[in-house]
């Protein structure tokens, strides 16, 4: 198997999502494309992706954007898993994450899927559970907001503000990860308790 690493930011597809927090997992994914310096490009696994490498000694990287919508989202990720040779535990999935206090960051390996149709479809399609997943909290619906409608709309003003800084330590948790391991990524983007 490849020592690429598949980085996979989840979303939905279109500009009527583009600003959704359901889409953070995809804003994450721009700023480590601004990094690599490049494009994304149109693939045939029905996703745009972008190759490269994150620094210049570190492990070559491919971002991934599927087009479908979240729910559907396996599909392209295992067949651009497939096409470049990239075991499931090199695969990573950035992600929105209800369960975790707004502007702070989670990762682990493998577990639970939490509800996230996302990441159930992407455990379906890989065959397993065992990937890394760069959790982006971005809080509980306030009162009795339905959390589905809830993820489906825009930042606020107030998230707005913050959000240039969570998706930079996003990006770094993902740098981090891939390069220095899973245990220092949690250390250092875990919250103190």
């Amino acid at each position: 198997m490849s020592d690429t690493w598949l980085i996979a930011g989840l979303g939905n597809p279109g500009p009527g999502y583009a600003g959704n927090r359901h889409n953070v997992g995809q804003l994450v994914l721009d700023v480590l494309a601004g990094r690599l310096q490049g494009r994304f490009s149109s693939s045939k696994a029905r996703a745009v992706t972008l190759e490269g490498r994150l620094s210049i000694d570190g492990p070559r990287v491919v971002l991934a954007k599927p087009l479908t919508y979240m729910n559907l989202t396996g599909g392209p990720v295992a067949a651009l898993a497939r096409f470049y040779g990239i075991a499931p535990d090199h695969v990573v999935a950035v992600h929105d994450e209800i369960d975790i206090v707004a502007n702070t960051l989670k990762l682990k390996m493998g577990g639970g899927e939490g509800g996230h149709n996302g990441l159930r479809d992407i455990s379906r399609a890989l065959g397993t559970k065992d990937y890394y997943r760069v959790r982006v909290g971005v809080g509980r619906p306030p009162g009795r907001q339905d959390p589905a409608e809830f993820v489906l709309k825009d930042f606020g003003a107030a998230e707005k503000k913050d959000l240039p800084l969570l998706l930079n330590d996003a990006a770094d948790a993902v740098e981090l990860l891939i390069t220095e391991g899973l245990p220092t990524a949690q250390q250092r983007f875990h919250p103190a308790r």
